[in-house]
């Protein structure tokens, strides 16, 4: 870890830059799975969706680019390649058979749903170490999962799934 001035303690940086990493893999795979969505969606409201599913890929790449300058800040150093990711991800393998408007309705709000579950956690286990600063960083993150979790279930209210 690289010595920083930031008023937390060596123990303190260490616990928030494991979290971060943990959610930064989970980011890029998620950006990576909205990604997939977008390139593959066939059917019912094809272009709201493909449209909406590339919004996402973008923004939960810029949540990656704020937890990785976050670990910068703390001292680390942000691991954010692909294969890293693909190594530490907790989020469910994206089907990659699915066509269908509805099929990746249902994977990228399972995915979102369990990201922002993932970053909840994160919140209160940053607040329990007394960093409020990486608090906030899942805070910003988890609002944002929520809020396109409600747009792509939107997709998906006449068929009564959610």
């Amino acid at each position: 870890m690289n010595k920083s001035a930031i008023s937390l303690s060596e123990n303190v940086r260490t616990a928030a830059i494991g979290l971060l990493q943990q959610c930064l893999a989970d980011a890029i795979d998620l950006a990576s799975q909205a990604k997939q969505a977008h390139w593959t969606v066939k059917g019912t409201n094809f272009i709201a969706l493909h449209e909406l599913f590339d919004r996402i890929a973008t923004d939960v790449a810029e949540y990656g680019d704020l937890m990785a300058e976050r670990i910068s800040a703390l001292g680390g150093q942000a691991e954010g390649t692909v294969r890293a990711a693909a190594e530490s991800s907790s989020l469910a393998r994206y089907p990659l058979d699915i066509s269908a408007s509805s099929a990746h309705v249902d994977a990228l709000s399972n995915a979102l749903a369990a990201f922002g579950a993932s970053a909840r956690r994160a919140i209160d286990a940053a607040a329990g170490i007394g960093d409020q600063g990486t608090a906030d960083v899942f805070t910003e993150i988890s609002r944002g999962a929520d809020k396109y979790l409600w747009f792509v279930q939107a997709h998906a209210h006449d068929h009564h799934r959610y």
